[in-house]
């Protein structure tokens, strides 16, 4: 059994920092591949000098290309391991919610513990499971297991103008606090929204949902992103 076990498991290769940092990455980085130690510092909460010596060891894992002074890289290989380890998090919690019914609001920390297993035919048999889902509770995909990831085409509901209806597609922070605030309000991924006013002077929107008005403030506008 003892051997079977081994044949079926990944070897350790990250550690857990080294995990959390390349989810920072995978969130940070921009269109052209690029992010800077001070970002990753500021994300992460994590002193530069402890960020610059960590990104010594991405380098002399062909992860990131890094120069003194210089925004970061990330190579092809750093964009792969930062999108399993952000496959492993999104199954998880799409897992949770599908499959033990938590809410949605429920999830991140449990996430969170789960996502530093390091057993690729857990997460495979996961993803079986739920049939292959393409995108997790919080409508953000879940990249495929070679760390490939669908393009998504959406905007945030506060760039949106009255008299538009689009669809609740994604969020940009999967916080507790905010996912309650959404469920009080009724707002849940696939909604319908019609923009019916924007107040002029703090920009909090007034939508349609099924027939029932709510006023979101542009906090929560800034949070939602919306397909048409």
């Amino acid at each position: 059994m003892l051997d079977l076990y081994r044949k079926s498991s990944n070897i350790l290769k990250t550690t857990l920092t080294e995990e959390n940092y390349l989810k920072a990455l995978f969130h940070l980085v921009d269109n052209e591949g690029k992010v800077t130690i001070n970002e990753l510092s500021k994300f992460l909460n994590v002193k530069m000098p402890s960020v610059n010596n960590m990104m010594k060891k991405f380098a002399e894992k062909k992860w990131v290309i890094y120069e003194t002074y210089k925004p970061l890289i990330v190579t092809e290989n750093g964009r792969r391991e930062a999108a399993l380890v952000v496959r492993k998090h999104r199954l998880t919690e799409m897992f949770l919610v599908k499959k033990m019914n938590f809410g949605w609001e429920n999830v991140h920390e449990i996430a969170e513990q789960l996502e530093h297993v390091h057993s690729q035919i857990f997460f495979d048999k996961m993803d079986e499971i739920l049939d292959y889902p393409k995108f997790d509770p919080h409508g953000e995909p879940i990249p495929d297991k070679d760390g490939n990831i669908i393009a998504q085409d959406l905007q945030k509901l506060s760039s949106c103008e009255v008299g538009e209806t689009v669809i609740f597609a994604s969020v940009t922070l999967s916080d507790d606090a905010f996912l309650s605030y959404l469920n009080e309000r009724k707002l849940l991924l696939n909604t319908k929204v019609k923009i019916t006013k924007i107040e002029s002077f703090d920009k909090s929107m007034t939508i349609e949902i099924g027939g029932e008005k709510e006023i979101l403030s542009k906090k929560a506008t800034e949070k939602i992103l919306v397909k048409k």
